[in-house]
């Protein structure tokens, strides 16, 4: 059985993996451990070198899956210093140690979002920090000589209070308060349920596909749209949602507005079709 060693592990969609791949033999790392006796889990600091290389000569795993990242967008744009050594240095880190076969989770935001969705093929040209700092991170990878796969997605999501980036646990937190809260209606994506990208993640490695593929829900929508399905799904008051622009918002990082990914590329090589996204918060509610 092929060893996997997993960054990043106890996020949102690490969360998913893990469980999508408790089966095999893994061990889940990230900075603040989360401990399960489902599989074997192990603090890591990515950034630091010689922890990166003691692990990997220890645990030789065939497959690293990639995830760790920092992902806060204005904290990238505060930060450039730490998004680079997070995001790009700690990437060098694990490739410069490994022999065996790379996947790295990238991001919309390598995109302008001028003209999209995007293609695998599309012009890159992140417009923020954090997407400059993915970019060289899929860089890094591509000139690796590594197997590899880049596997692009956006807006993921879950409901799991293991961890504070989820969007829908925002939505549904807010409003089981009574809150009013404002969602911008100018950014348009195709949000992707971690489970989903989790199972297509296991069936890549199944498959033992290489190359860059995208991957995301099967509607495209803005977040103001997604997050009254949300407060629809939840069954709660999507009166109390209110558009607003990117603009008016006034953010430091600026985002691709006009995004989302195309998946014509991984239905064909996999024979899958992305999950409608009322499908996806559905069967994600069922499981709580």
């Amino acid at each position: 059985m092929k060893k996997i060693l997993i960054t990043g592990a106890f996020g949102q969609l690490g969360t998913s993996l893990c469980e999508v791949l408790s089966n095999k033999s893994i061990l889940a790392t990230g900075r603040v451990m989360t401990l399960t006796e489902k599989y074997h889990c192990m603090e890591l600091d990515i950034t630091n070198q010689e922890n990166v290389k003691e692990l990997i000569r220890n645990y030789k795993p065939d497959i690293i899956i990639h995830l760790a990242a920092m992902t806060d967008v204005d904290g990238c744009e505060k930060n450039p210093e730490t998004a680079f050594e997070i995001n790009v240095g700690a990437t060098e880190n694990l490739l410069k140690n490994f022999n065996g076969k790379f996947i790295y989770v990238s991001t919309d935001y390598v995109f302008d979002g001028e003209e999209g969705p995007y293609y695998e093929d599309d012009k890159v040209n992140p417009v923020s920090v954090y997407g400059r700092t993915k970019l060289y991170g899929e860089n890094l990878v591509q000139e690796s000589d590594l197997e590899w796969i880049i596997l692009r997605s956006n807006i993921i999501f879950s409901y799991n209070d293991r961890t504070k980036a989820s969007f829908v646990n925002w939505v549904v937190d807010s409003l089981k308060k009574k809150q009013m809260i404002t969602v911008v209606n100018d950014q348009w994506n195709n949000p992707t349920w971690t489970n989903d990208l989790a199972n297509v993640m296991s069936m890549m490695i199944e498959k033992n596909i290489c190359g860059i593929y995208h991957y995301g829900g099967g509607d495209f929508l803005n977040r103001y749209e997604f997050a009254k399905m949300i407060a629809s799904t939840f069954s709660l008051d999507r009166e109390l949602i209110k558009p607003i622009t990117t603009l008016e918002l006034n953010w430091l990082a600026q985002r691709p507005l006009k995004s989302g990914l195309y998946t014509n590329k991984i239905e064909l090589d996999l024979g899958i079709e992305p999950l409608p996204i009322q499908k996806a918060l559905d069967k994600m509610v069922s499981l709580l």
